[in-house]
């Protein structure tokens, strides 16, 4: 109850109109917008309250109402002027729009507006924020700068002086004065502002990351635009242009100066609409709450779902983003501001408080949007997301114009040292040239090739950068070059120099030699005669020396003699003694005191008395007592005995001591016991005695010894006197000898200085000798050198502009680009560049070295693969490559070999490993890119590093970067389409390998196979070269360092010298075999030209079998597939004796090959557009076929508006004849058809023309002349025609329609191949995968076959099963991978996974639909492309099918049954029968009025039945078996009642009792065979099966002509399309696509009359009869449509003015109307029609007509129009009503009877009495013969001849005659079906079913 409802709406937005019913409801009220007096009063006070508040001078303030008419006046001109348009959607300029000039002339202060004239010079600068910024072109720009000064002029005198002020420069910012305190003031002069934004860069950059801007002027604008829009209340920005024109750094600039923070989004992995929330809620607190000014900047990359929008939709509109806060968060905001509020004197209610929350909010958070105006997605959001145009400030970046890319240029060279002041000026202009032309050459590139390229500034400015970077790098190469070169000459000059000091030198050298050998020759003589004395001195000392060697060697032997001797005495001796010592004083006094002793003593004093006897006198006494006497003495006796001298003994007491010695008694030890002393005595004497005996025989020998001892002191004493002297004479000899040695020392030193000097000379001669030719060479490089010098600048420029933007064009665009456009420009300039006349970039920016190395590294060695090389390896942007043949991926893996870090986008980690790579500055190369890169990587692919270039930000993470990281990106998608902001960032470069590049590589890979010695030979020799033009370089390099880093005097360091004679020697050696091997090479090569054709071949056929996937997207084919195929054919080709005939052999091998591997793979619609293609391209690579000839066949360029003399032939047919008439060729070929009508005509009429000889001397055409000429006469024959032409020119192999059996298939599968089956409706390929599993052992039950069909949750389960079966060898099918389209990916990365090591025996099948169109193709190419594609269509034509319908049964089958005969009857009828029926199918609704998905289940389960009832019943049941088969098996399929009835017929006419008596004919000339067995059913079919045509089904041949014609259109449209395109047609084509629609727009509403007025109408009418009513119905369905068409149209008038935003309905209505199609709002609310829309049209006018003149007077009509109605129905059942009412007969008994009559329409001039008269019927499938009043046969080409006038009436049931007649069904259109209108029985002499299976309708429309 107390709900009340408000609501508005936009009349010129949204839907326009509201329903009436809903509007009473409201009461309306309209606000129109304020008119100028309202405006001038409500902006008049917010005026001047400013001026007055802020004290401005008193005429500011008085010229405040003149500038408000000033501003009113303007802003209607532009709202009236500027309308939107669907390219210009945002030109909407209302009162936010006014509202925003004032808001900006509210910034101003006193100081800024001085006088009346800076007031306008401020409103000129809002006026162009507010509106011009907005503006999209130059036309735009100038009408409204007219515009404004016109204005200005009308409302101020004298103000000439301040516009003409302004146009130099006028531009108010909040930073005029420096930057800090915002003051909105006037910029002084453009360097003070570049002065503040540079100074405010470097501030920046200091604390955020660097950003490297150019801040040329329009930049500088950009930074003021967006800066204001950020400083006013509420500013929100959007930003248009294409990426790269500095959108986003220039907005961080400008809230850098206002101090706001910048806010992005950033992506990662998952980011969806949460996180977007999450983000916002932070941003709002910190806004909302903490009061900081923030802006939200988002790019078109962060939008990644739209639906992001509608977030940022209502952030612009209202602030408030609905849930974006849970309650508690909501609570805690309320509760933060609740203080803030109070201290405002607000009351803080919960509302106050969110709405104070939410205000400051929108205060503080800034949006700017940066989004690209490429395509039309700008356009579709403004509509969605009005917010985004409307509540924003629009600052449109437009593509910079020549002068701003001269300027950008300019400044940048300006730093830029090394070039002329004068050239620089050129070379700015080149460079602006160059970009330019880029743009001019992509339009083209994209509508030939259909190639996306795009420039933006950001590759402008990497161009410049380039440049300087270049010029700089190259300089500095030629200088140190030149440095290298002229030291080198310098040196060898030097060298020739020095040579004649040297001789002088050696002149001297050798006189000073003389002297020297003199001197040492006297010194020689002295020491000859000194030496002579020493040595005769010597020889008399040798002697002495041996003499007192004797001597000394014979007193040896004696001393030793000797003492051997005197050792034996000693122990004689000491026992002597020892007795001695054993006698004392005592016991010789005890052994004196004896009286008598016993005889052994007293013999023993006896004893020693004879020994003691002095002088040998021997006592005679000696007795005791004498003895006694002796020892008188004791002390004297013993003294005597001690010292008794034991030498001497006298001979006589020796003797007379004797006999004592021979006593035995006188034995110590005996004479002890006597006395001891005598004992002691006894034993002396004893021992003396024995010491004796050996003495006497020592002594002589002692003395002998004295003697020789004399002898020898003697001799030595001589010696050492000899010895003296020599030493003496040795002394002065040495003196000499060191005086000689001097001397020669001297003379030697002399002999080699002498020598040195002359080796010197001899090495200077070898040196200058040696080096004459480098001498040469070198001056002549210097030279060179010294030219490049000059020309370096402009050198390097092309360079730049080759790296630049030459990458992604082939090879073609990049010739007409360098040679076509950028040089002739170079040289017209005014100031030309110097520049190399005829330079190669690749010299500049590489050598043989490089290019030799890349080759051997695997690069493809034709120009454009070097060319690619060298972009990537120079280009400083990051290089990405369009590689679909994984050629240059391959050349960067070897290449970088273990260093290579390669990732891919997506896998496990890759962010980590990018991380690694940065910091350890590695390469990574991303691989299989797809079109768009996560968003993650931005940064990273902008090079934005941070912190002093030291760190670049990787998502949220900081990582560190090292100089030397390099990435290198890569796809494999043939024709990616990269947005431009990807563009700017990347270098494309275009890998895709081109026609001679594969060309040679195939060269290679076919004689290594058939010559393996030659192309070893080749490849080594290559190499070889290669290795020689390193080394060459190595070793000049060296020879060059050698000589430049040799010093001063470098002529004696022979090493050098050797070194460089070795250097040359082996140059000279290498040049020899350079020589030598080119010798080898050209044999070489002549030996593998032979093969060239093969590889020619095979090239063309990889071309066009890799352009199929402009036909279908399914069609991906690998190069490395595509080689396995050629290796195998090569290997298959027969063999021959003659090389020539071999060569032959292996182009049909490898032809055939390719071609069966290719279309195994192709729908059977496409199988003959590629085999066609292969022949035409076959034959105009070897020049067979006239390319003039062959456009015409494709192209049909028909003369229009020419009329058919002869009646056989159409107009347009007789137009083709007339354009093939000027063809030299076909001179009088009008002439002759309309001469000879009759022969042409029989030869145009026959049925199979293409088989007929042309008539007279035409015969002898050409067969593509006779092609042509079939086209033009009958074109539905030409797919016949064309497969004739092509088994003709390649042999029927190409055109058998077998397919191949799956085993062949199978065995060129492996784990890296797939079999990918490509599903068609009615086929199971799976079977066939089963059955060969079965044979080789892979069955479900062996548990090693694993079988997915994939839907939800099934991708797990595949993966485990693929994983598992790679490792253990299992199958694994995955059945429908196109369901789930989400994990096609990582399926594709799952089977490259698996490609490499795994089991042998691994297989993968793999089965997928293909999509309906190529927008929904979703299977990634990596899966298609080395997959081998089998397509198992139902198979077309008649023998075909025949043959595959009995494929399912075998020779058991056919015996199974007990009643053979009529089993195999049926069951061949039955395959016939299945073939008619699934093949009709390709005759459109003729064919079947719907499509049926009949398959080989619905033949086999009906031969299950047909089976069990034979053996079930006695008598063939045929009716049972019809309804069985007709209504169940296969009527199960039909919805149509006209159809059943077909199906029933076939059966009816197919299996009947005649069949058992061979009567039964299945076609015309085609019979039931009798009983066979298998395979001889299938011979008879190839035997007895008449060719192709309508007849085997039944149907007319005119049934074919309509589809065959348009399939034959199609083949060549789509052959035309494969054609490599080379056009410029279509530029410049006239009008606009707004201008068309606009015409063709007004015409239809010019043409298209009133309404009916049906009121009115219906007063004329007394009664309401059944007509009347039809008549009333027809009008209101009329008025219905006609009133829809003129509603849209004038709907879309208004759009296309701009009065209204133009909504999606609009752009669907202009499509239309621009494509000739019938509007979708239109066909809803019309009837049932095929025709274009001018057809339609045409017929609308004819309908209208038609119902004015019956609505007339209402008297029906004499010939009423059938088809003219919506509804004929209606008009039918109207005939009946009235019969009925006049002969009151029930309505539901009745029918209509139909009577053809035998006249036209202008005969009959008044209605039947009852019934009506009908016209306008058309019959198709038969014609209607007048004479004979019967339906009969058609007359070929006459596909619906009209019908005579019918009429019709009704008539009781009951009294309808329905003999002989052909229930004929009524149609509206040929789509026959669903626009099915009644049933006509028409007369027929021939059986019904005749008709009935010729498809034989009425129809209203053709």
């Amino acid at each position: 109850m107390n709900v009340q409802y408000v609501s508005c709406m936009n009349p010129t937005a949204g839907s326009f109109t509201i329903n009436p019913r809903l509007q009473r409801h409201f009461s309306v009220f309209a606000l129109s917008f304020p008119g100028s007096e309202a405006l001038s009063t409500i902006y008049s006070v917010i005026l001047t309250q400013h001026l007055k508040r802020g004290h401005f001078s008193g005429p500011v303030q008085k010229s405040s109402q003149q500038l408000i008419n000033v501003a009113l006046g303007l802003h209607q001109k532009v709202a009236a002027t500027f309308l939107p348009t669907a390219i210009k959607f945002h030109y909407i300029f209302n009162l936010r729009d006014f509202s925003n000039i004032f808001q900006g002339i509210l910034f101003s202060t006193p100081e800024c507006l001085k006088a009346p004239q800076d007031l306008v010079k401020l409103y000129l600068h809002e006026s162009n924020r507010v509106y011009r910024d907005k503006m999209v072109d130059e036309t735009d720009f100038s009408t409204f700068d007219k515009m404004q000064t016109e204005m200005v002029k009308k409302f101020y005198d004298e103000i000439e002086a301040t516009i003409e002020e302004t146009k130099k420069m006028n531009m108010y910012c909040h930073f005029a004065r420096g930057i800090g305190e915002p003051k909105y003031m006037p910029v002084q002069t453009w360097e003070s502002l570049n002065h503040i934004l540079v100074e405010a860069l470097d501030n920046h950059n200091e604390v955020n990351a660097a950003m490297n801007l150019v801040l040329f002027e329009d930049a500088m604008c950009h930074v003021c635009r967006i800066n204001r829009i950020l400083e006013s209340p509420r500013g929100n920005a959007l930003l248009v242009g294409v990426g790269g024109s500095g959108k986003q750094s220039l907005t961080r600039l400008a809230a850098f100066i206002s101090s706001l923070e910048v806010f992005q989004i950033t992506l990662r992995k998952g980011y969806g609409i949460p996180d977007l929330k999450a983000d916002l809620a932070n941003q709002y607190i910190k806004t909302g709450v903490k009061n900081v000014g923030t802006v939200f900047l988002m790019t078109d990359a962060q939008v990644s779902d739209e639906r992001f929008l509608v977030l940022v939709n209502d952030l612009l509109a209202s602030g408030e983003i609905p849930d974006l806060f849970p309650d508690d968060e909501v609570e805690n905001i309320i509760s933060s501001v609740r203080n803030e509020v109070k201290s405002q004197g607000l009351v803080d209610t919960r509302e106050t408080c969110w709405k104070f929350f939410i205000d400051r909010v929108r205060r503080q958070l800034k949006v700017a949007l940066c989004f690209s105006p490429v395509g039309n997605k700008l356009r579709v959001r403004s509509r969605k997301f009005p917010a985004v145009v409307n509540c924003t400030a629009i600052d449109w970046f437009h593509e910079w114009p020549q002068e701003a890319l001269e300027s950008v240029s300019l400044r940048f060279l300006q730093e830029t040292e090394n070039i002329e002041l004068s050239v620089k000026d050129s070379i700015s202009k080149f460079m602006a040239y160059v970009h330019t032309s880029v743009n001019e050459m992509s339009r083209a590139y994209l509508r030939n090739e259909r190639r996306y390229n795009y420039t933006t500034p950001k590759s402008f400015l990497e161009q410049i950068k380039l440049y300087q970077n270049l010029l700089f790098k190259k300089g500095k190469e030629l200088t140190a070059k030149m440095k290298r070169l002229e030291n080198g000459l310098q040196k060898l000059n030097s060298t020739s120099a020095q040579v004649d000091g040297l001789k002088a030198k050696l002149a001297d050298q050798e006189g000073e030699l003389k002297q020297k050998n003199e001197d040492a020759d006297k010194l020689i003589q002295v020491v000859g005669v000194e030496t002579e004395k020493v040595s005769t001195e010597k020889a008399i000392a040798d002697e002495e020396e041996q003499k007192v060697a004797l001597i000394t060697q014979e007193v040896k032997q004696k001393q030793k003699d000797c003492e051997e001797d005197l050792a034996k005495a000693e122990p004689v001796l000491a026992a002597a003694q020892a007795a001695l010592n054993t006698l004392n004083k005592n016991n010789l006094t005890e052994l004196k005191s004896f009286g008598s002793p016993p005889s052994a003593v007293s013999n023993v004093t006896a004893a020693v008395m004879v020994l003691m006897a002095p002088g040998g006198k021997v006592p005679k006494d000696r007795s005791w007592k004498a003895a006694k006497v002796s020892m008188a003495r004791v002390d004297g006796f013993l003294d005597s005995l001690i010292h008794f001298d034991k030498e001497n003994i006298h001979e006589n007491c020796l003797k007379a001591i004797q006999p004592y010695l021979q006593d035995p008694e006188f034995n110590p030890e005996f004479v002890t016991s006597k006395s001891y002393a005598a004992a002691g005595l006894c034993s002396w004497v004893i021992n003396i005695v024995k010491f004796y005996e050996v003495y006497c025989d020592v002594e002589p020998k002692r003395q002998a010894l004295n003697k020789a001892n004399a002898e020898l002191a003697a001799a030595q004493e001589k010696l050492a006197n000899i010895k003296a002297k020599i030493t003496h004479l040795n002394e002065n000899l040495a003196k000499l000898t060191a005086k000689f040695e001097r001397a020669t020392s001297d003379k030697l030193k002399c002999q080699q200085e002498a020598e040195a000097t002359a080796c010197t000379i001899s090495l200077a001669n070898r040196l200058v000798g040696g080096l004459t030719s480098e001498n040469v060479r070198w001056a002549e490089t210097v030279k060179d050198f010294k030219g490049k010098e000059s020309t370096l600048c402009g050198d390097v420029l092309l360079i730049t502009a080759f790296v630049s933007y030459l990458g992604y064009f082939t090879k073609k665009y990049r010739q007409d680009l360098m040679d076509g456009v950028w040089r002739p420009y170079l040289r017209q300039l005014k100031i030309p560049v110097p520049v190399t006349p005829s330079l190669d970039p690749l010299t500049m920016l590489t050598d043989d070295a490089d290019t030799a190395a890349w080759q051997n590294e695997g690069l493809p060695a034709d120009r454009m693969s070097t060319e690619n090389a060298t972009i990537l390896t120079n280009c400083e942007r990051w290089p990405l490559m369009v590689d679909p043949q994984l050629q240059g991926i391959k050349w960067i893996k070897t290449k970088y070999g273990e260093d290579l870090r390669v990732i891919r986008i997506g896998q496990k980690g890759y962010l980590d490993t990018m991380e690694r790579a940065l910091a350890a500055g590695e390469v990574v190369l991303i691989e299989n890119l797809e079109e768009s890169v996560d968003p993650v990587l931005g940064a990273l692919l902008g090079r934005e590093t941070i912190k002093k270039g030291r760190y670049i930000k990787i998502g949220d993470k900081e990582c560190e970067y090292n100089p030397s990281f390099r990435l290198i990106l890569h796809t494999k998608l043939a024709n990616p389409h990269y947005q431009p902001e990807m563009q700017a960032q990347c270098t494309l470069i275009n890998f895709t390998v081109t026609r001679d590049g594969l060309e040679d590589q195939l060269l290679a890979a076919v004689v290594s196979m058939e010559r393996p010695d030659l192309e070893e030979l080749k490849s080594d020799l290559t190499k070889q070269q290669n290795g020689f033009k390193i080394t060459l370089k190595t070793l000049e390099d060296n020879l060059l360092s050698r000589l430049s880093s040799a010093s001063g005097n470098f002529l004696g360091d022979t090493a050098l010298v050797e070194n460089l004679e070795t250097t040359k020697q082996t140059a000279t050696e290498i040049e020899e075999k350079v020589q030598e091997s080119k010798v080898t090479e050209t044999k070489i090569n002549e030996a593998r030209e032979h093969y060239r054709p093969a590889a020619a071949r095979a090239s063309l056929l990889y071309f066009i079998m890799n352009d199929l996937n402009t036909i279908h997207p399914m069609y991906q084919f690998s190069l490395k597939a595509f080689s396995v195929v050629f290796q195998k054919a090569v290997e298959r080709a027969s063999p021959d004796e003659s090389l020539k005939e071999r060569v032959l052999n292996l182009i049909d091998s490898i032809t055939f090959s390719v071609f069966q591997y290719t279309t195994r793979g192709l729908f059977e619609c496409d199988k003959l557009t590629y085999t066609a293609q292969v022949t035409f391209q076959i034959l105009l690579m070897n020049n067979e076929i006239n390319m003039v000839e062959l456009d015409f066949l494709f192209r049909y360029p028909a003369q229009p508006g020419v009329t058919s003399p002869v009646e056989f032939l159409s107009n347009r047919s007789w137009g083709g004849i007339k354009s093939l008439s000027s063809m030299e060729q076909f001179r009088n070929l009008d002439r002759d058809i309309e001469g000879s009508a009759k022969r042409w005509k029989k030869f145009v009429e026959s049925e199979c023309p293409e088989k007929e000889k042309f008539p007279q001397e035409w015969k002898s055409k050409s067969a593509l002349q006779r092609l042509c000429m079939l086209r033009a006469i009958r074109p539905d024959r030409m797919t016949y025609a064309v497969r004739d032409f092509v088994e003709e020119k390649l042999g029927s192999k190409y055109v058998v329609g077998r397919s191949l059996d799956f085993a062949t298939s199978f065995e060129e599968s492996g784990p890296a191949t797939p079999m990918f089956f490509i599903l068609s409706p009615g086929v199971d390929p799976l079977k066939d995968v089963e059955k060969q599993g079965k044979k080789l052992g892979y069955t479900f039950n062996n548990k090693n076959f694993h079988n997915v069909s994939l839907g939800q949750g099934q991708e797990v389960v595949a993966e485990e099963a693929l994983d598992m079966a790679a490792k253990e060898g299992h199958w694994v099918i995955l059945q429908n991978i196109h369901l789930v389209a989400k994990w096609l990916s990582s399926l594709e990365k799952k089977l490259e996974q698996h490609s490499e090591g795994s089991h042998q025996e691994f297989r993968i099948f793999i089965s997928a639909e293909p999509a309906p169109s190529s927008d929904g193709h979703i299977i990634p190419q990596g899966i298609l492309e080395n997959s081998i594609k089998i397509t198992n269509e139902p198979p077309t034509g008649m023998h075909a099918n025949l043959h595959k319908a009995l494929d399912n049964f075998n020779q058991d089958t056919l015996e199974m049954c007990a009643r053979e005969n009529e089993f195999k009857s049926i069951l061949f009828a039955l395959c016939y029968f299945h073939a008619v029926v699934a093949e009709r199918r390709k005759f459109g609704p003729q064919g079947w009025n719907r499509s049926y998905p009949f398959n080989t289940g619905d033949l086999t389960i009906s031969v299950n039945v047909l089976y069990n009832y034979l053996e079930a019943n006695s008598k063939v049941p045929y009716d049972d078996l019809r309804y069985l088969f007709g209504e169940i098996m296969y009527g199960g399929h039909i919805t149509d009642d006209w159809d059943r009835r077909l199906c029933k017929t076939y059966l009816e006419e197919f299996i009947k009792p005649e069949m058992l008596e061979g009567e039964l004919f299945l076609a015309p000339g085609f019979p039931l065979p009798g009983n066979m067995d298998y395979n001889g059913y299938h011979q008879y079919i190839d035997d007895a099966l008449p060719a192709e045509s309508p007849y085997l089904y039944g149907l007319h041949p005119n049934a074919e002509i309509g589809f065959l014609t348009q399939t034959s259109e199609k083949l060549f449209r789509t052959v035309l399309e494969m054609q490599p395109h080379d056009t410029n047609a279509g530029e410049g084509g006239g009008a606009t696509r707004e201008e068309k629609v606009k015409a063709l727009l007004d015409e239809i509403l010019e043409k298209l009359t009133d309404e009916f007025n049906i009121l009115e109408l219906m007063a004329k009418v007394e009664e309401r009869t059944p007509y009347i009513v039809v008549a009333f119905q027809e009008c209101e369905r009329m008025n219905i449509l006609t009133s829809e068409i003129k509603r849209s149209l004038k709907e879309l008038d208004l759009g296309l003015k701009g009065e209204l935003t133009m909504t999606s309905d609009m752009e669907n209505l202009q499509n239309a109307i621009f494509l000739d199609t019938v509007p979708e709002s239109w066909t809803r609310r019309a009837y049932p029609s095929m025709a274009g829309l001018a057809g339609w049209f045409a017929d609308l006018l004819s309908r209208i007509k038609e119902l004015e003149m019956w609505t007339g007077d209402f008297v029906l009509p004499s010939v009423v129009w059938l088809a003219g109605f919506f509804n004929p129905q209606s008009f039918l059942t109207a005939i009946m009503q009235s019969m009925a009412r006049k002969n009151e007969w029930p309505l539901d008994k009745m029918t209509l009877q139909c009577d053809v009559t035998k006249r036209n329409r202008e005969d009959l001039s008044s209605p039947p009495r009852e019934g009506a008269y009908i016209h306008g019927l058309f019959m198709e499938g038969a014609r209607w013969d007048m004479q004979t009043g019967m339906i009969t046969d058609a007359r070929l080409k006459d596909l619906t001849p009209a019908m005579p006038v019918i009429f019709i009436k009704a008539i009781p049931a009951d009294k309808q005659d329905t003999r002989s007649m052909y229930p004929c069904p009524v149609y509206k259109t040929h789509q026959r079906g669903p626009t099915y209108v009644w049933t006509f029985n028409l007369k027929t002499k021939e059986n019904p079913s005749k008709w009935v299976l010729a498809g034989v309708a009425l129809l209203l429309q053709i």
